[in-house]
């Protein structure tokens, strides 16, 4: 695998740089955002596993008096460390997550999938919501997936490293396990 082959490259028409909906001026109905998300959106989060990516949020908006409905759609690639090798390798995201926003008194976000703003903000940052949806989607065991061979992708020669150092545990009887498995067989 090329070194430069791992991000897919999703391609949108009109992409937006920033990550904000402006909200005065968004009239009723059905609305579609794309944002374009690279490496200088994750330099905005220091603390991020995540330093590359290309992907695309998609944001479909069905906009009401009292509330907006989002439906927020991120899909492309990011760039990953291997949990096993270390290596970066390309992890493909895809992520669909709904969020409700409902115009009041004043901002609240204490549930995840409703977000309350107060009714004079012209404005919504999505920048924050769509890395927390990102980190959502990565997989809790991140290693480079296996060839169209069955064969693992891993860097061979730090797995076979890792192999040097494997200790073989030898299994002790424990006599007071013993004696409980009889007990088990007994009944």
């Amino acid at each position: 695998m090329k070194k430069d082959s791992y991000f897919c490259k999703p391609k949108f028409k009109e992409m937006s740089s920033s990550y904000t909906i402006q909200l005065s001026g968004l009239k009723e109905g059905h609305h579609t955002i794309d944002f374009e998300i690279d490496k200088a959106f994750f330099e905005q989060f220091e603390e991020s596993e995540v330093k590359e990516g290309s992907l695309v949020a998609n944001v479909e908006i069905d906009k009401r008096s009292t509330h907006m409905d989002m439906l927020l759609t991120v899909s492309g690639c990011v760039k990953i460390s291997c949990d096993r090798c270390l290596e970066m390798f390309s992890q493909p995201i895809n992520s669909e997550n709904r969020v409700l926003v409902k115009f009041g008194k004043s901002f609240e976000d204490t549930d995840p999938d409703i977000l309350s703003l107060p009714a004079d903000v012209y404005e919504l940052d999505l920048q924050q919501q769509i890395f927390e949806f990102i980190m959502l989607a990565l997989p809790i065991k991140r290693v480079h997936p296996v060839d169209k061979h069955g064969k693992n992708t891993c860097d061979p020669v730090m797995i076979k490293k890792l192999e040097e150092f494997i200790i073989e545990e030898e299994k002790e009887n424990d006599p007071r396990w013993d004696e409980l498995k009889k007990l088990m067989n007994d009944n």
